[in-house]
């Protein structure tokens, strides 16, 4: 009982300081006024291509809480927050000769707890390395990237993780040829080849992630890029077909490295074979971006 009323205290402090750092970064926006007037629309416009693309190559940190209010299976409502780095290897430093995009992935998962209740757990470990193909070439508003990525069990319990060690491809891609739009493409299947236990279950797994950009005024945008499709190749395995949609802002401030934070809200259109599944969910987004590391 003590556990559980620990459990549920951290998770509400959890949640009380996302909401307190949304509140004063959107309470930054007129003081990052002056920076963004001497910020042309176009530099905006890129920020917010830049923030949103998966193949982007400005080194930036990811944070994204998702809290889910009403599941699907279970009366507990469940959250995740995940920390995500995507950092880009130029040829002129690394062996390799085209661009390269190295994108690990933690994850803080609140699980429901077979006790009642929830709990929080350490998540699985995610980890892409795409390569920026040359085709179809730099003068074209097309980028194409593809690789390996894996998932590394390092899940803390049972049901916080999949308990397999999983390697399988990436394909991303990303068009920008229509200036006020951002239209792209995640995919990932990962397989698992090895199991930390006897009893879990193999995984070949394709998740599909959509990505779409409307570029509004002055650093504000609307968002689709959150949803995850899921379907497992496996016969009576989960499939989950969600939407999202959200606003968010880029802001500049000078001296001090450029901001992106989003709200956006998520539903499951469809799902199937899934015992526990998000209905809705609500994303709370904060991108810190590094353009002065862009060149190392």
């Amino acid at each position: 009982m003590k556990y559980s009323i620990l459990e549920r205290l951290r998770e509400a402090l959890a949640r009380k300081y996302l909401w307190a750092l949304l509140l004063v970064l959107w309470m930054m926006g007129p003081c990052a006024g002056f920076a963004q007037s001497q910020t042309t629309a176009s530099e905006l416009e890129k920020l917010e291509l830049e923030f949103t693309d998966p193949l982007t190559t400005l080194p930036q940190i990811f944070i994204r809480d998702a809290y889910s209010p009403a599941n699907f299976g279970t009366h507990v409502q469940t959250n995740q927050a995940i920390v995500r780095a995507i950092i880009p290897r130029i040829p002129r430093f690394s062996l390799f000769p085209l661009i390269q995009l190295v994108r690990p992935t933690f994850s803080l998962v609140t699980v429901p707890s077979a006790r009642g209740g929830t709990r929080t757990e350490f998540g699985d470990t995610q980890l892409f390395d795409a390569a920026l193909l040359p085709w179809p070439g730099e003068e074209t508003d097309l980028k194409i990237g593809l690789g390996p990525m894996f998932v590394f069990p390092t899940a803390t319990s049972r049901s916080a993780g999949q308990g397999a060690w999983q390697v399988g491809p990436v394909l991303g891609g990303i068009y920008t040829g229509i200036p006020w739009l951002v239209m792209g493409f995640l995919f990932q299947n990962p397989i698992s080849f090895a199991y930390t236990s006897p009893n879990r279950k193999p995984q070949n797994t394709l998740e599909f992630q959509p990505v779409l950009l409307l570029h509004l005024w002055w650093g504000w945008y609307v968002r689709s890029a959150d949803a995850t499709w899921v379907v497992d190749w496996r016969h009576h395995s989960p499939t989950m077909l969600p939407l999202s949609l959200g606003v968010g802002r880029v802001m500049v401030r000078p001296g001090l490295p450029p901001l992106n934070f989003y709200v956006s809200g998520q539903w499951m259109v469809y799902r199937q074979f899934s015992p526990i599944t998000p209905q809705t969910t609500v994303n709370f987004g904060l991108t810190i971006a590094f353009p002065q590391f862009r060149q190392w």
